[in-house]
């Protein structure tokens, strides 16, 4: 490595760099060094011209060359784009995998051109808490997405709002006050303890159904089909899972016992013992849905255990093809929270050859944007 050392330049070794003697040429060359020319391709950063008028499609659209955090979400909204126009059509059949091509169906053109990627969508449960509901309930009801893994809080919020509402707040309000007045404080989101109590008279029946039914049948439920008992019990076409229910979209939930209902389970296991929650099962059904995939994408919006269980399954078929991210978490402290999408690469959850992105932001601010640009713009025609 010894050539590549540099020996500092003096400013009377350097007198031949300025003509004037006055100014160390060692700074002259520091400061005005020439530069090389960028490439005639490189993209140019400009903003949105809001002289133009108001246009969200086209703000967006100078997303891409506006910087920072601006462009990551242009790149994503690229992302998932790309994420739904593929098409197995895309690939020439001479470069599928051998166990494709044994597939006489799959010979034929036409029928390649009808088999999309499959879409993972996975979030944690203040997104069902906040008005992001809202925005995940309209791509569930219209069959956007393929598989969703989401947290027992996501599960239980999304019924409890059903029953009872959500209310508006405040960051600052004083736990200890809160507290005394039965109120639980999510972030700047009020939800009273009245809810949980309604939602413990609405779920325990359910309970003893599905405890009857085990004892009946014996067989153990699993998150997965537990979630569509709720939605299906719910009957509210507000509920998310209603309408994973009603278009057979299975919902992941590994920790399905943390929160509402694992309380729940919790003190009927003192009145009636014997209740089994089966995740084995739900492990090989999500990891099959991603090897069985001709192609996956995931959207990921948070950290945690959604993340790492999506993510997981696609390590299964070496890596999803498509990848958004939208978290706040940094990788300093090593967390799978904070992991780059290029950390999930050198894992095996994401392709090699594939384009992730990860936007670092409050998803209640990106992901509406995104939707926008993406999966609102084609409803009819998908």
């Amino acid at each position: 490595m010894d050539h590549l050392k540099n020996e500092p330049l003096s400013v009377e070794a350097s007198a031949n760099i300025t003509s004037d003697p006055s100014v160390p040429s060692i700074s002259t060359s520091a400061v005005l060094g020439e530069s090389m020319e960028m490439p005639s391709d490189t993209p140019i950063c400009k903003g949105y011209d809001f002289n133009n008028g108001i246009d969200l499609t086209s703000m967006l659209q100078s997303a891409l060359v506006t910087g920072f955090q601006a462009t990551n979400l242009g790149l994503a909204i690229e992302e998932v784009k790309n994420m739904r126009r593929w098409r197995m059509s895309d690939v020439p059949f001479e470069k599928l995998s051998p166990i494709y091509k044994s597939d006489d169906n799959l010979q034929d053109i036409e029928v390649r051109k009808k088999i999309r990627a499959k879409i993972f969508l996975s979030f944690t449960s203040n997104q069902i808490s906040c008005g992001q509901r809202e925005v995940i309930r309209f791509l569930v009801q219209h069959k956007m997405v393929d598989v969703i893994v989401t947290t027992a809080g996501g599960v239980e919020e999304d019924i409890i709002k059903c029953l009872r509402h959500t209310y508006m707040g405040d960051f600052k309000l004083k736990g200890a006050d809160l507290r005394k007045k039965g109120i639980n404080r999510i972030g700047n989101l009020l939800v009273p303890n009245n809810n949980y109590c309604e939602f413990e008279d609405w779920f325990t029946p359910l309970l003893e159904a599905l405890h009857d039914e085990q004892e009946q049948t014996g067989e153990y439920f699993t998150p997965s089909k537990i979630i569509k008992r709720l939605g299906e019990k719910i009957d509210n076409e507000e509920s998310v899972w209603y309408w994973a229910a009603k278009n057979d979209i299975p919902v992941f939930c590994p920790a399905l016992t943390d929160g509402s209902i694992g309380d729940m389970i919790y003190f009927q296991s003192y009145k009636r013992s014997g209740f089994v929650l089966d995740i084995a099962q739900d492990i090989r059904r999500i990891n099959d849905e991603a090897v069985q995939a001709y192609a996956t994408g995931m959207i990921i919006l948070g950290g945690g255990v959604v993340k790492h269980h999506t993510c997981n399954a696609n390590l299964m078929r070496n890596g999803a093809d498509f990848s958004v991210f939208i978290n706040t978490g940094q990788e300093f402290d090593g967390s799978d929270s904070g992991a780059s999408p290029d950390e999930a690469i050198s894992w095996g959850k994401v392709k090699l050859d594939s384009r992730p992105v990860k936007i670092c932001a409050d998803a209640t601010i990106v992901f509406p944007l995104l939707v926008s640009q993406t999966f609102a713009k084609d409803v009819e025609e998908w």
